[in-house]
């Protein structure tokens, strides 16, 4: 009787290293030190001093806080919708076969998600500006306006030019995550529909959406945990007025590194984080995310 024996090989482990050690150095580390720092009142030129609870209480009473959380859900929500509206549609109309030349859409389509988001919010501050921008130039050339408009002067109009650089950042990287769920859907079931004398409209209402139902879900929980932290591009076209485009991390690196408050800023990073959190678990919630358990 022969008995197989497996031998444990360890050199898997020295390939899985370095991926954990750099974790621990240069992720772990960190995330527990700014918990301890969260504690501590430090500036960075002294020695922390610990202070329990302040930290956190100050948060809770700080209205700048929650303003930049409205800030943060309002921009995510006008950012969201067209976003995922737009990559879906173009998923759609790209996965038809009769498209030509539709891997240079999908190039171009995808191309601002690799420019950094520092440098469209610099070309859209640009773009708005209110004496040279391209924008105030083109309607007042069509006669929409008579004078210049100063977009990033008022509140909403600032958000909602903050949200167009989060959604053209992210529709084409969205729209390949569709595409992708899109192709794994079996050309039998169009092929049918179509013999039973389905319209496009149809098929994509009862099938198609239906079949990429778990890529809509990932596509809107990573949108939610994602649109949340946005920091870069608000930076760039400022803080609006009345704060109006403040948002939760740009709060958290006005706090530690422009007021050089590292324990209240830990704080607030360890506040967005339960926001996040709370977030995240109420996308679950949605109705039609989570599968009920079939009996």
């Amino acid at each position: 009787m022969f008995k197989s024996r497996i031998d444990k090989n360890p050199h898997g482990y020295y390939f899985v290293a370095p991926f954990f050690i750099s974790f621990i150095i240069f992720g772990l580390g960190p995330i527990l030190y700014s918990f301890y720092l969260s504690f501590t009142d430090w500036s960075g030129f002294n020695d922390p001093s610990f202070v329990g609870w302040a930290n956190y209480a100050r948060l809770i009473q700080d209205k700048l806080f929650y303003k930049s959380i409205g800030n943060t859900l309002i921009i995510w929500i006008f950012s969201i919708i067209p976003q995922l509206t737009i990559a879906l549609t173009l998923a759609l109309i790209l996965n038809e076969k009769f498209i030509r030349g539709r891997h240079l859409f999908h190039a171009i389509f995808y191309f601002p998600n690799i420019i950094t988001p520092i440098t469209l919010g610099v070309m859209f501050a640009l773009m708005f500006d209110w004496q040279t921008g391209s924008i105030n130039k083109l309607l007042e050339a069509i006669g929409l306006i008579n004078d210049p408009v100063y977009w990033l002067n008022d509140p909403w109009l600032a958000r909602i030019i903050v949200a167009l650089v989060m959604m053209f950042q992210n529709f084409g990287f969205n729209m390949l995550v569709f595409l992708a769920g899109l192709q794994t859907i079996p050309q039998d079931l169009y092929e049918a529909a179509e013999i039973d004398g389905a319209s496009k409209f149809q098929t994509a209402i009862k099938i198609t959406i239906p079949l990429i139902r778990p890529v809509l879900i990932f596509t809107l929980i990573t949108s939610v945990i994602g649109g949340l932290q946005i920091f870069d591009a608000p930076l760039m076209l400022g803080k609006g007025p009345g704060n109006s485009t403040l948002t939760m991390i740009m709060n958290l690196y006005e706090a530690a590194f422009v007021r050089y408050d590292y324990g209240y800023g830990s704080a607030i990073a360890y506040g967005a984080f339960v926001v996040i959190a709370i977030a995240t678990v109420i996308t679950f919630m949605i109705p039609g995310v989570r599968k009920k358990k079939e009996a």
